[in-house]
């Protein structure tokens, strides 16, 4: 799927129009290229499948010296990224995003996390989704059914709108394989 930045200008300029403005006035005369732009840009993610995107990271390194058999854990803490709302088209921002997995024989660049969880989050979706769908590719990367994702993220639709709460965070927890039923695993998490 492509996304179509001429409709989306289209679009926009309308909503200039029901907002009441004048959309050739200077300050709004490039604001829809300019839209259409930004959002060709953070929904990249919505042109790619799951399993596309792990195609495009599936850099892995095999375990050669056996040292990824002993239930070592990767973690990789506090990415940074943000989203946005199917809800409201609203901003998730302030995210912080933690990979976790125990690797099976092969470990994954730890760039690639990076990059999974900036293409999985440029999307119109839920905070909880999100946290699956990293799950669902670190799984296939891997080949681990061992993989936590935790999410910590501020919403602009409860935080800049609606019941206004500027502090309120919502953490979202995604446990596959061991992570589901270990407590001990989970605490290595915290």
């Amino acid at each position: 799927m492509a996304i179509d930045t001429e409709k989306i200008k289209e679009h926009i300029r309308g909503i200039l129009i029901a907002l009441g403005d004048n959309p050739n006035r200077e300050g709004l005369k490039d604001t829809p290229s300019r839209v259409a732009k930004m959002y060709e840009e953070v929904f990249e993610g919505m042109n790619y499948t799951n399993h596309e995107i792990a195609q495009m990271f599936n850099k892995t390194f095999e375990d050669e010296e056996g040292l990824c058999c002993c239930g070592n854990l990767v973690y990789v803490k506090d990415i940074e990224a943000f989203s946005y709302c199917e809800h409201h088209l609203a901003l998730m921002y302030d995210m912080k995003v933690s990979v976790a997995y125990i690797p099976n024989g092969k470990v994954i660049g730890l760039s690639k996390i990076a990059r999974i969880v900036d293409m999985v989050t440029k999307r119109l979706q839920l905070q909880e989704r999100i946290g699956y769908d990293i799950s669902e590719i670190m799984m296939e990367v891997t080949n681990s059914k061992d993989v936590a994702v935790i999410i910590e993220a501020c919403h602009s639709c409860m935080t800049a709108r609606g019941i206004k709460k500027s502090s309120a965070k919502t953490i979202t927890n995604t446990f596959r394989g061991k992570f589901e039923s270990d407590l001990s695993l989970q605490m290595r998490l915290k």
